[in-house]
């Protein structure tokens, strides 16, 4: 097999047309061919997701704590990504097997990896609580679906019952983790509001109690001047 060089210039391209053509470019995707490139797809895809977060985390419109969290979310998410996308090719390749598919974990892997295509949209949409990651769940097991049919031949009543499935377990655990997440923010939020009060009365009290001393000593030393 030739090796070739990626091309970053056209990665790009490659994403805009998933997402708006996703039957067509899942038709006529290369089964095969290495796991380099779809790697580099899902690394730039994983980078304009960390930056879009780290943004956000820096306007403080996502539950990330302080803006080196923040920052460190465009390292963190390629990192994510790359060790999910070959777990979650494995995961995929099982499901599809089971399902009747007779592709490759390679192709399972490529499926999974130009998926991710939509990640940055998810990290976006991932701003409207509760529903915006119950959204992105769905649009993710659409493009499931569509890489289910085109690529693994399987039926499209199979793919979307057997996905959808999944897909509404996530959901339910998407709403519940968010959903706690958000009460120990507040309750944290709280606990710090309270901490702050308890030490500025601590410190009025030592304040008041070092006035005191001081004004005890004064008075002993206006008793007792020679002592």
């Amino acid at each position: 097999m030739e090796n070739k060089g990626i091309e970053f210039a056209a990665i790009p391209q490659t994403a805009v047309k998933i997402l708006t053509s996703p039957s067509n470019y899942f038709r006529n995707m290369p089964k095969t061919g290495g796991f380099i490139e779809p790697l580099v797809f899902a690394i730039v895809m994983g980078i304009i997701s960390g930056f879009i977060q780290a943004v956000l985390g820096i306007m403080g419109l996502r539950l990330v704590i302080g803006v080196g969290m923040a920052l460190a979310s465009v390292i963190l998410m390629p990192i994510i990504i790359v060790i999910g996308s070959f777990i979650g090719a494995a995961i995929m390749f099982v499901i599809w097997k089971l399902m009747g598919s007779q592709e490759s974990y390679e192709t399972a892997y490529r499926c999974g990896a130009y998926i991710s295509a939509i990640t940055p949209i998810t990290t976006i949409l991932g701003l409207i609580p509760y529903i915006g990651s119950s959204i992105g769940i769905v649009l993710m097991v659409f493009f499931v679906v569509i890489a289910s049919v085109e690529v693994h031949r399987i039926e499209s009543q199979k793919a979307w019952l057997v996905f959808g499935i999944i897909g509404a377990v996530l959901i339910l655990l998407s709403i519940s983790s968010e959903f706690t997440a958000r009460r120990i923010s507040r309750e944290a939020t709280k606990f710090q509001k309270e901490w702050e009060e308890r030490a500025k009365d601590i410190q009025k009290r030592a304040e008041d109690a070092q006035k005191v001393a001081e004004e005890l000593q004064k008075q002993l030393q206006k008793q007792f001047p020679n002592k």
